[in-house]
C-alpha cells in the first residue's frame, strides 16, 4: 500500500496536467467560435424570431415548416446531398489511392490540378457546367443533349467541386499507412480485395468518414451551383434562405430555415462523432515516400489511366471551357482588368487588384485557421467525455450554417467597441478562417489520433512536460498532415464567397467577389472579364498549391 500511494499521486498529477493542457488547448478555439460564429448567428436568428417589442414568435416555426414548398426544399436538400456524397466517394477514392500509393512523373502537378476546382467560386463552377451541359454547350452541339435544370447537372458539378476533399483527406492518411500490414494479410491467404477490406479500409474509416462529412455539409448548403444549374425547380435550404432574405425580404422565414439547417447539421455531426470515434485506433504511420512506387502490372497502369481520364473529363474539361472563353477576345479581357471603369462602375479600383487582396486575405486566414484548428485538433486527441465530443461537433458547424447568415451577422455584431471591425482588413480573413478551421481539424485529427498513445506516455514517464510531449512526439509525426491542412485552409480562403461578399469593402474585393460582380452585370465584356479573373484564380491557386506540395515533400523527408 505504501508503494501504491506515490503511484496514485503520480497518476493524479498526470491527470491534472492533462486536464490543464486540454483546457489550455481548447481556450482559443472556443473563444474564436463564440465571438466570430455563435454571436453573429445568434444575432441574426434573434432578429428574425423576435417582434419589435422583443417577444419571441415560436409559432413562426410551425407556420414556415408547415408550408408544402418548404417541405419540398428540405427533401431535395437532403437527398441530393446524400447522392452527391456517395457519387463523390465512388469517383474520388481511386484518385486518393493513386496519389497516395503510386509514384509517377507529374504527380505534384496532378495533385495541384485536382485541388484547383475546389477553390473556384460556386458561381463560376455553375457557369462552366452550364457551358458544357446547357443550351449551346458541348453536349448540345455534339449529341443534342441538355442536362441543365436537371439534378444530374447539379450532382456532376458537386463531384467536380468536392473531388479534392476526398483525394486529399483520405489520401493524406493512406500515404502514411504501412503497406506491409496488407501484404502480410495476403501472405496468409487473403485476396487483394479481402486484404484491403479487412486491413486497410478499417484504418482509413475515420478519414473516409471525415471526407464524407465535409462533402455532405458542402452539398447540403450548396447555393451557387444549384441556383445556376438547378433552375427554379430545385432549391436547397441555402438557396431558399438567400431567396427569403434578399428577394422576399422575409427575415423571419430565413431565421426559421437557418435554425432548421443548424439543427440538421448538429444532428449529423453528433451521429458522426459517435460512430467514427468507435472505429479510431492507433496506427503505424510511416514516411509517405516509402509507400509510393511506380505502377506494376496492367491492372495498376489501367487504374492510373482511369484516374487520369476522370481528371481530364470531369475536372480539366470545365476548366478548359473557362480558359477558352477568357481568350475569346484575345488579351482584351485581361487588359480591361487593369482599368477602374472596366466593369462599368462595378469597381472603385482596377479588378486586377483583387489578386493581391485575395493572396493577402488567404495568407492571414490560413495562419488563423492553422492556429485555431491545430489547437482544437490537439485538444480532441485527449480523450474525454461529452464536453470534448460536443466541441468536436461545434467545430464543423460553420460548414453547415448559411454563409449568408454569417455574413449578415458579422455586419450587425462586429460594429461596436471593443470589436468594431467594420473598417478593419481582418474582418475578411476572420470570416474565411471560420470555413478553414473545420478542414484543418478534420485533416489533422485522424493522423493525431492514430499516433500510439504509448509514445506520449513513455515521454511523460521520462519527465517531459505535456507541451514538450506534443512538440517532440506528435508534431514530427503530423507535420505532413499539417501541411495538407494548411493547403486546404489556403484553398478554401481563396474561394470563399458566401460571407466575404457581404463584408469585403468595395475598394478591396477578393477574386471570387470580383468574379460574381462581373457575372452579375450584363454584357460580353463583363462576362469575358469574369472568365479572365477565374482563369487567373486557377493559376494563382495552382502555383500556391505546387509550392505547398514542395514544402510538404521537404517536410515529409524529415520524418
Amino acid at each position: 500500500m505504501v508503494l501504491a500511494r506515490p503511484e496514485v499521486a503520480t497518476r493524479r498529477r498526470a491527470a491534472l496536467r492533462a486536464g490543464a493542457l486540454r483546457a489550455g488547448l481548447m481556450a482559443l478555439p472556443v473563444a474564436f467560435f463564440a465571438v466570430f460564429f455563435a454571436l453573429p448567428v445568434a444575432a441574426i436568428v434573434g432578429r428574425g424570431l423576435r417582434t419589435e417589442d422583443g417577444a419571441w414568435q415560436a409559432g413562426r416555426l410551425v407556420d414556415v415548416l408547415g408550408r408544402p414548398d418548404i417541405a419540398g426544399v428540405l427533401w431535395f436538400t437532403t437527398w441530393q446531398a446524400l447522392a452527391s456524397t456517395a457519387l463523390t466517394l465512388l469517383v474520388a477514392l481511386p484518385g486518393a489511392y493513386v496519389l497516395a500509393r503510386f509514384d509517377f512523373p507529374g504527380k505534384a502537378l496532378l495533385r495541384a490540378v485536382v485541388t484547383v476546382p475546389f477553390v473556384l467560386p460556386t458561381v463560376v463552377v455553375g457557369t462552366a457546367f452550364l457551358a458544357l451541359l446547357g443550351r449551346g454547350g458541348l453536349l448540345d452541339e455534339m449529341w443534342g443533349v441538355r442536362l441543365d435544370t436537371t439534378v444530374w447537372a447539379v450532382l456532376l458539378a458537386h463531384v467536380f467541386f468536392n473531388y479534392a476533399v476526398v483525394v486529399r483527406t483520405v489520401g493524406g492518411l493512406w500515404a502514411q499507412l504501412d503497406p506491409r500490414q496488407e501484404e502480410a494479410a495476403r501472405v496468409l491467404g487473403a485476396s487483394r480485395l479481402g486484404a484491403w477490406r479487412r486491413v486497410t479500409l478499417p484504418a482509413l474509416a475515420p478519414a473516409v468518414a471525415a471526407a464524407a462529412l465535409m462533402v455532405f455539409l458542402f452539398t447540403y448548403t450548396s447555393f451557387g451551383i444549384v441556383q445556376i444549374l438547378g433552375g427554379p425547380a430545385y432549391r436547397t435550404l441555402e438557396a431558399e434562405i438567400y431567396r427569403q432574405t434578399a428577394q422576399l425580404l422575409d427575415l423571419r422565414a430565413a431565421a426559421v430555415l437557418t435554425l432548421v439547417q443548424f439543427a440538421a447539421v448538429g444532428a449529423i455531426l453528433a451521429v458522426h462523432a459517435r460512430t467514427v470515434r468507435r472505429r479510431e485506433t492507433a496506427l503505424k504511420l510511416v514516411d509517405p515516400r516509402s509507400t509510393a512506387r511506380r505502377p506494376r502490372g496492367p491492372g495498376q497502369w489501367a487504374l492510373l489511366g482511369g484516374v487520369l481520364l476522370t481528371v481530364l473529363l470531369l475536372l480539366l474539361l470545365p476548366l478548359g471551357v473557362l480558359v477558352e472563353r477568357s481568350f475569346d477576345g484575345g488579351l482584351g479581357y485581361y487588359r480591361a482588368l487593369q482599368h477602374v471603369d472596366a466593369g462599368g462602375g462595378t469597381f472603385l479600383v482596377p479588378p486586377v487588384e483583387a489578386i493581391g487582396n485575395s493572396l493577402e486575405y488567404a495568407a492571414a486566414a490560413t495562419a488563423i485557421a492553422v492556429l485555431v484548428g491545430g489547437l482544437a485538433a490537439a485538444a480532441l486527441t485527449r480523450r474525454a467525455g461529452r464536453l470534448v465530443r460536443g466541441f468536436d461537433a461545434l467545430l464543423m458547424l460553420p460548414l453547415g450554417v448559411s454563409a449568408v447568415t454569417v455574413g449578415f451577422g458579422f455586419l450587425i455584431t462586429l460594429d461596436e467597441p471593443p470589436l468594431d471591425l467594420r473598417s478593419s482588413w481582418l474582418l475578411v480573413p476572420l470570416a474565411q478562417a471560420l470555413v478553414g478551421v473545420p478542414f484543418v481539424v478534420r485533416t489533422m485529427l485522424p493522423v493525431l489520433r492514430a499516433v500510439d498513445a504509448r509514445l506520449r506516455e513513455a515521454a511523460a514517464v521520462l519527465g517531459a512536460s505535456p507541451w514538450r510531449v506534443w512538440r517532440e512526439v506528435d508534431l514530427p509525426l503530423v507535420g505532413r498532415a499539417l501541411a495538407v491542412a494548411a493547403g486546404f485552409a489556403f484553398a478554401v480562403s481563396l474561394g470563399e464567397f458566401g460571407a466575404t461578399v457581404f463584408i469585403a469593402r468595395p475598394d478591396n474585393p477578393t477574386l471570387p467577389v470580383a468574379v460574381a460582380r462581373l457575372l452579375g452585370r450584363p454584357g460580353e465584356l463583363n462576362y469575358g472579364q469574369a472568365m479572365a479573373l477565374s482563369t487567373i484564380l486557377m493559376v494563382v491557386c495552382a502555383v500556391a498549391l505546387l509550392l505547398l506540395e514542395r514544402i510538404r515533400a521537404d517536410r515529409s523527408g524529415e520524418l
